[in-house]
Formats: C-alpha cells, structure tokens, sequence
C-alpha cells in the first residue's frame, strides 16, 4: 500500500517466535532485515493489519493475544495493547508509527514473499549480533526481547 500521509503513516510489526528463534525478511527497497508488517490499510484496525501483513509476508497465520478489556461496549472494538510502539524515521523525510506486536508460532514453515523481500529467516539469539547481517538496533532490542518473554 502506498503512503496514506505525504509526512507520517502507521504501521504494524510482527516479531514471530518459534523454538528460540525470531522471523525476519530482508526488504528489497530498505535492504535491511526487518520484523515482517507494511501500513495499517484506511479499512483495517492494527490487529487486522498485523494478521494479515504476517500471513501475507511468511504464510504464518497469529492471533493476537494478550490484555484488553473483558467488558462489552456497543459501537467499540477493544483492541489488544501492542507490545511497543515507536516512531521511524524512512527515505525521504517520511515517518512510520509503529504498532509492535509479539507472536509465537506453532510451525517453522514459512514462505517467501518475493514481492517485497529477497530472503526470510529464523534467528537465533547469537546470529542477531552478528555484524554480517547489519541488523539495527531497534529491530535487535525487539528481536532479544521477543525471543526472552516467548522463546
């Protein structure tokens, strides 16, 4: 989906875990290894657009878990509480907000989305660190913690 905003969008990033390991895909446009996600399209919620950027990015179908509240309130969704949110700096002057959510997979088997990504990979704990694959910050601090609270 292109950009909704000439200045800033939301989005959505999914840190699937799956026996100690964390999923990325190395985007094609960026070249760097990220979580799988994209935009939060004008007819989604965030959990909407997480489930469906993950299924459509590694063929993984999630639910969300996690705290919300238990009541019923006619006309309102309660929506999940992301693990993290952020704000990103992209090309051109452009900014993505971040809605982070944490999954664990029941599989490992996972399918390359070759539109947006060249690769697709499991992590482990050591291989984050290491230099070759020039992982930033960010996506390192979610990738340990992800692996730490659902490995």
């Amino acid at each position: 989906m292109p950009h909704v905003h000439k200045l800033i969008d939301f989005a959505v990033s999914g840190f699937v875990v799956n026996e100690k390991k964390v999923l990325l895909v190395h985007h094609k446009k960026l070249s760097k290894w990220l979580p799988l996600g994209g935009h939060i399209e004008l007819n989604e919620d965030p959990e909407e657009a997480i489930v469906r950027e993950v299924a459509e990015e590694s063929g993984i179908k999630v639910k969300v878990v996690g705290e919300r509240p238990k009541i019923k309130s006619p006309g309102t969704k309660f929506l999940h509480r992301p693990r993290f949110l952020d704000i990103a700096d992209l090309p051109e002057g452009h900014k993505h907000i971040h809605f982070i959510y944490f999954f664990k997979a029941s599989s490992n088997k996972i399918r390359l989305s070759e539109r947006e990504h060249s690769s697709i990979k499991w992590f482990t704990r050591e291989e984050l660190g290491e230099k070759d694959y020039n992982i930033q910050p960010s996506t390192l601090y979610y990738a340990l913690q992800a692996i730490k609270e659902l490995g």
